[in-house]
């Protein structure tokens, strides 16, 4: 049995947006308070390491992962 990953690119329109709203403006939580539940949880990862600050600044060129969901940030 294979997993397929689920991959979004994301497209900033600043030089940065918040860890929770990230999640929440691809579709993986339906509000930003979700978003900070799940990055409390310790499931969310930014550049293959764990991440728990629920609004940490996301900038092009990172990568958000959280289980099979994978976001690639974009300037």
């Amino acid at each position: 049995m294979t997993t397929s990953i689920q991959q979004f690119e994301f497209k900033l329109n600043g030089e940065f947006i918040g860890l929770n709203q990230l999640l929440k403006m691809v579709g993986v939580c339906d509000s930003g308070g979700a978003g900070k539940i799940l990055v409390a949880e310790g499931v969310v990862s930014v550049d293959g390491h764990v991440e728990l600050r629920k609004t940490c600044k996301i900038r092009a060129g990172s990568v958000v992962t959280l289980g099979d969901v994978r976001i690639t940030v974009l300037a």
